[in-house]
C-alpha cells in the first residue's frame, strides 16, 4: 500500500507544476499595450461600437477639410486598413503564448484491453524566444499602422484633388460662358456693321467670330461633360457608390494654399513622410525577425502525464521531450536570411529618400511655374488687356474704331483669366501632392487629417 500512497501525490504534485508552468504568460511588453491603446482610440473614432460614425454634414458652406474628413470616416478603403491593423495587434498576443494543452490517449491491446492510459501534454518555449516573436509581431502591427496612414492621408488627398477639378470646372463654365456672351455680341456687332455697310465689305470678322463661338459652345459642352464624370469621382472619393443620392457639391473657390518654406517643407518629408515611415518600420520588423532568428538554437521542451486506468494500484507515466536543434547550418541559414531581409529594407529605405526628393523637387518646380504664371497674368497679361479696352472704348467714342473691338477684347482677357484658373488648379494639385509627401496623423486623433488642413488664403 504504501507505493499507491506515494505515487499518487507525486503524481498530482507533477501534474500541477505543469498546469502551473502552461499557465505561465509573458507581461504584454510597452509596444504591445501602445499599439492595443491606439488601435482602440482609432476604432473609437473610425467606427465607434462597429458602427459608422455621425458623418459631417454637408452644405454649400462647408470648407473642404470637412469634406475630407467625411471621405476619411466613410470610404471602405480606410475601414479595410483599419480593421487590417486591428487584426495584425490581436496577432500579438497569441504570438507570445504558450501552445496550447494536447489530450493523449495510449491504450495496450493483446486478447484484451491491457492498458487504458489518457493524459495531458504542455509544450514549452522559453521566454526569450516568445518575446522575440511577440515583438516581432508587434513590428508588424506597426508596419499595418503606418498603412493605415497612407490610406486616411490618400483618401483626404483624392477628396481634395476630385474638388480642385470641380472648382476649377465651375469656374471654367462661367468664364467660357461669358467669352461665348462676348463673341456673340461681338459678331451681332461685325454684323450691323456689314448690313450698314460701315464694314470693310467682306464678311471675314464676321466668319472667324462665328468660328471662335462655335468653337467655345464646344468647349462648353466638353466642360460639361468633364464635370459630370468628376462628380462621380467626388462621390467616390467620398466613399458614396453612384447609385447614392449625390452630395451637397462644395461652393468654395479655387485659392492658393499658403506653404511653409522649402526648407521647412524638406524637413517635414524627411521626418513624416508616411511611405518614408512605413519602409523604417519595415526596417524594424526585420530587425525583429532577425531576433527570433536568433532564437533559434534554443530547444523547446514539452511534458505531460498519463494515467494507467487499468492498473492497480493506479500507475502514473511521467513524459518529457525536447527539441535538439543540433542543425547549425539551418540556424546560420536562417539567421542569414533574417539579415538579408533587414538590409534589403534598409536599402528599401534609402531608396524612398531618393524618390521622395526627385518627386519633392518636381512638385515644388510645379508650384514655382503656375505662381510665376499666375504673377504674369495678375501683374502684366490682364492690366495690358484693361488697358486696351480703355483705348478702344475711347477709340470707338472718338469715331476711330468699331464697337465689335470692344467685346472681342474683352473675350480675350476673359480667356487669359481661364488660363490662370488652369494655372491655379495645376498649382494646387502639386501642393497636395506636397501636403501628402510631408502629412501625418495626430496618432491621439487619428483618423483627423492635420497637415492637409491648411489654410486657404
Amino acid at each position: 500500500m504504501n507505493p499507491d500512497r506515494s505515487t499518487a501525490p507525486r503524481s498530482v504534485l507533477f501534474l500541477a507544476v505543469a498546469v502551473a508552468l502552461g499557465g505561465c504568460a509573458i507581461t504584454p511588453s510597452s509596444s504591445e499595450r501602445q499599439a492595443q491603446t491606439q488601435v482602440k482610440e482609432v476604432g473609437d473614432l473610425l467606427r465607434p461600437s462597429g458602427a459608422k460614425p455621425t458623418l459631417p454634414v454637408l452644405t454649400p458652406d462647408t470648407p473642404i477639410p470637412n469634406y475630407m474628413l467625411y471621405g476619411v470616416l466613410n470610404h471602405p478603403r480606410v475601414e479595410a486598413a483599419y480593421h487590417e491593423w486591428r487584426a495584425s495587434v490581436a496577432a500579438i498576443a497569441p504570438a507570445r503564448a504558450l501552445p496550447d494543452p494536447q489530450l493523449t490517449f495510449e491504450a495496450d491491446v493483446a486478447d484484451m484491453l491491457m492498458t487504458l492510459m489518457p493524459g495531458i501534454m504542455f509544450d514549452f518555449m522559453m521566454p526569450g524566444k516568445r518575446s522575440a516573436m511577440a515583438e516581432e509581431f508587434a513590428s508588424v502591427s506597426s508596419v499595418a499602422y503606418r498603412t493605415y496612414a497612407i490610406a486616411v492621408l490618400e483618401t483626404a488627398a483624392e477628396v481634395r484633388r476630385a474638388w480642385l477639378e470641380l472648382a476649377y470646372l465651375d469656374e471654367a463654365l462661367r468664364l467660357r460662358g461669358n467669352v461665348l456672351e462676348a463673341l456673340d455680341q461681338a459678331a451681332a456687332m461685325a454684323n450691323a456693321d456689314y448690313t450698314t455697310g460701315r464694314g470693310m465689305g467682306t464678311l471675314e470678322t464676321q466668319v472667324r467670330l462665328a468660328n471662335e463661338a462655335g468653337k467655345a459652345r464646344s468647349e462648353l459642352a466638353t466642360l460639361e461633360d468633364r464635370r459630370i464624370g468628376f462628380r462621380v469621382r467626388f462621390k467616390s472619393a467620398l466613399g458614396l457608390k453612384f447609385s447614392d443620392p449625390d452630395p451637397t457639391w462644395p461652393q468654395a473657390p479655387l485659392t492658393s494654399t499658403m506653404l511653409p518654406s522649402e526648407n521647412e517643407i524638406w524637413r517635414r518629408a524627411e521626418a513624416a513622410n508616411p511611405e518614408l515611415r512605413r519602409m523604417r518600420a519595415m526596417v524594424d520588423m526585420a530587425i525583429a525577425g532577425v531576433a527570433v532568428a536568433n532564437k533559434a538554437g534554443t530547444p523547446d521542451f514539452t511534458v505531460g502525464v498519463m494515467a494507467d486506468l487499468k492498473a492497480n494500484p493506479l500507475m502514473i507515466r511521467p513524459t518529457a521531450t525536447m527539441t535538439l536543434p543540433i542543425w547549425r547550418e539551418k540556424i546560420r541559414a536562417n539567421i542569414a536570411a533574417a539579415e538579408a531581409r533587414r538590409d534589403a529594407a534598409a536599402a528599401r529605405v534609402s531608396a524612398e529618400q531618393l524618390n521622395l526628393a526627385a518627386e519633392l523637387a518636381q512638385m515644388l518646380s510645379m508650384v514655382r511655374e503656375s505662381d510665376r504664371m499666375i504673377a504674369y497674368i495678375d501683374g502684366t497679361a490682364l492690366p495690358n488687356y484693361e488697358r486696351a479696352i480703355a483705348s478702344i472704348e475711347a477709340g470707338y467714342q472718338s469715331g476711330m474704331t468699331g464697337p465689335g473691338m470692344i467685346p472681342e477684347t474683352r473675350a480675350m482677357a476673359l480667356t487669359m483669366r481661364l488660363e490662370r484658373a488652369a494655372a491655379l488648379r495645376d498649382r494646387e494639385n502639386a501642393v497636395t501632392s506636397l501636403l501628402l509627401m510631408t502629412a501625418d496623423l495626430v496618432p491621439a486623433r487619428a483618423p483627423l487629417v492635420t497637415e492637409t488642413t491648411t489654410p486657404e488664403r
